[in-house]
């Protein structure tokens, strides 16, 4: 189906066609951008609503600043599609978070238009304030560059610590605050409550409206308007008192807030603040899901919602089937309310993922012990400490991707004092469309090499279940990793009974012969597929299900390596210091000889596709271990063969 964009957006191939429009023609240019990207993903799928929420100001920035001279870095990069559609990118955008197609992020391996490769929040300010700074340093007066951050990124420490350096670099840095009280989920925290006083101020909107009016009447480019502007800009932050004394106090000239669905007003402001040097920030406020209107409603549904009818609104579903398995983050979100109401010293953590890691459920049924903290990792898991302290079994559910950023508070703050928290790392392995930034491939390496860490991951819902009860006994007196994947289990009927699980205790799912497999978690279910595939073949490979990372379970190993010279490692982590690493240390350890082959994900960087393209691309799903189990056993194949 060929989707064809507007006359006007037709002609767009690069920022200099844009130019050549009139302001007045920007209306038209907005309408037809915000009508392709809805043309688009509702056909082809990919993040939605916070790209329309920006398009004004995707098309004010191309049209106003010298991109890609004048450096552009979009925080959070699913909001900007309009940017990518704008820079060359319209004709193939169809290929947007498809296998060996553009990825959903920015990209500097894409286009010279993608200053900077985002996937997680809060870099922008720093990465843009970077580049201001070499700007400066290289006597390039006349190079902008604009960092844009939604207003939850803006919760992250990495973003007040960029603000905190930026007010006192001198380097002309232009922070874009998209104000719309939306992350995936809606916002929370102070600073939420901050910006909408800000935004609801008659005062300091009436006054703020002014001061924009008589600004637009001075002389653009000189030192009267810049000393005007400043001069009455101190006096509007004076007369509202607090309203904007946060970033004026980080020595950031603050401007705004404005309409983020005003084009010309974008374009007259943005042309305006290339004039004025300096550390400042422009505060707008817009609608995620701007120009839809079931996008608008229900901005958290309308994140990512997959194939829809662009018309009706319904969202393309899977056919309903009762024996369909359940996804690891719903059994999650489940099981831990059963634990909590049986366990009153249970709490639950998240940053800013409730609908992802469905913990949506518990703050539902139990507000006051399970909490959103905003994008904030690293304070999640020293907020989870400090309760540990006091007794709790707290419960942070975090990405593993995004965990990757409270490395430090995991190891300072939780296992040196050996505290008790539970981390429950949704996504681990290759999570598809989202790409590299996203996937939980290192999780095992970085954990299991922490003292005091406990380090397992599930094969099913069963032993999802049984592991976070095992995890919150008062028995357990370490922290306790429980990874787990995006998406579908294996188990249709998985409410089963809870059971604790012997720390470090492996099980044996099948004996065998010749050759044997121990695999890591969820992948275990490739490996039980491979087995069966390769029966017809006279081939019967012993299953191990490790269940622990760390500790090893050291009994099941001794009998592995005693009894076979032959072994397959499967885990849906890097190959570098993972399960399989872990496994050949154990055998040098104890003097074992064996060919030992670890299947997992390569020590290079895996780009965005569907789960199951990305697990044949690196060969690690069924047919791959099948594939090496024949190679491994290829003399007894052989051997069978000829007596046939």
């Amino acid at each position: 189906m060929e989707i064809k964009p507007g006359p006007l957006l037709s002609n767009i191939d690069n920022p200099a066609d844009l130019k050549k429009l009139s302001k007045e023609q920007m209306h038209q240019v907005c309408d037809e951008l915000r009508q392709y990207i809805i043309d688009v993903v509702s056909v082809h799928g990919g993040h939605f609503a916070a790209s329309l929420g920006v398009v004004e100001l995707s098309v004010a920035l191309h049209y106003v600043y010298n991109t890609p001279y004048d450096q552009l870095v979009w925080d959070v990069g699913h909001q900007a599609y309009g940017h990518k559609i704008l820079t060359g990118r319209r004709d193939n955008f169809s290929s947007n978070r498809k296998y060996k197609g553009f990825s959903g992020f920015p990209n500097r391996s894409e286009s010279e238009y993608d200053t900077f490769g985002v996937g997680h929040s809060s870099t922008s300010i720093s990465a843009a304030l970077g580049m201001a700074m070499a700007a400066k340093y290289k006597g390039e007066k006349d190079r902008k560059s604009i960092a844009v951050i939604g207003d939850g990124a803006m919760t992250a420490g990495l973003a007040f610590e960029a603000m905190n350096h930026a007010g006192v670099a001198d380097s002309d840095v232009l922070i874009i605050l998209n104000d719309n009280c939306m992350s995936i989920d809606p916002n929370v925290g102070a600073l939420k409550e901050y910006l909408t006083d800000i935004t609801t101020s008659p005062t300091y909107n009436k006054i703020k409206e002014d001061v924009w009016n008589m600004l637009g009447k001075l002389p653009t480019g000189t030192n009267l308007s810049r000393k005007v502007a400043h001069k009455i800009t101190e006096g509007v932050k004076g007369i509202v008192s607090s309203k904007a004394n946060l970033f004026e106090a980080l020595k950031l000239r603050y401007f705004g807030p404005i309409d983020g669905h005003n084009i010309s007003k974008l374009i007259d402001t943005l042309q305006d603040l290339k004039n004025i040097p300096g550390p400042k920030i422009l505060h707008i406020v817009t609608v995620k899901g701007k120009g839809y209107s079931l996008a608008e409603k229900d901005q958290t549904k309308w994140h990512a919602p997959g194939l829809f009818d662009k018309v009706t609104g319904e969202i393309q579903k899977k056919a309903f089937n009762i024996s369909q398995p359940p996804k690891y983050q719903d059994v999650f979100g489940h099981s831990i309310i059963e634990l909590a109401e049986a366990n009153s010293k249970i709490l639950a953590i998240t940053p800013a993922m409730p609908s992802g890691s469905s913990l949506k459920y518990m703050m539902e049924k139990m507000p006051d012990r399970a909490f959103d903290v905003g994008i904030c990792e690293q304070h999640a898991v020293t907020l989870s400490a400090g309760l540990a302290t006091q007794g709790m079994r707290v419960f942070c559910n975090i990405y593993s991707s995004f965990m990757q950023r409270a490395y430090d508070m995991v190891i300072h703050d939780v296992a040196i004092q050996n505290l008790p928290v539970v981390f429950c790392l949704d996504r681990s392995g290759l999570v598809g469309e989202d790409g590299p930034t996203h996937h939980g491939c290192y999780d095992i390496a970085y954990m299991r090499c922490i003292p005091n860490m406990i380090v397992s991951a599930p094969m099913n819902e069963k032993e999802l279940r049984n592991l976070m009860y095992t995890a919150q006994l008062e028995s357990t007196t370490s922290p306790f990793v429980i990874r787990y994947p995006r998406g579908e289990g294996v188990m249709p009927e998985w409410k089963t009974p809870f059971e604790a699980i012997s720390i470090g205790k492996g099980r044996k799912l099948k004996d065998g012969q010749d050759v044997a497999i121990l695999s890591f978690g969820h992948p275990g279910n490739f490996a039980a597929a491979a087995i069966r595939d390769v029966k017809a073949d006279g081939i019967n490979p012993a299953h191990y299900d490790m269940r622990f990372v760390k500790p090893l379970d050291e009994v099941l190993l001794h009998e592995v390596f005693s009894k076979f010279n032959k072994i397959i490692t499967v885990e849906d982590g890097t190959v570098v210091g993972g399960f399989g690493s872990a496994i050949l240390e154990f055998m040098n350890e104890h003097g074992y000889k064996a060919d030992v082959k670890i299947m997992g994900i390569p020590d290079r960087l895996v780009e965005h596709g569907t789960p199951k393209q990305l697990y044949d691309e690196i060969g690690l799903d069924a047919n791959a271990i099948a594939a090496a189990l024949r190679q491994m056993t290829k003399d007894k194949v052989l051997v069978s063969t000829t007596f046939q």
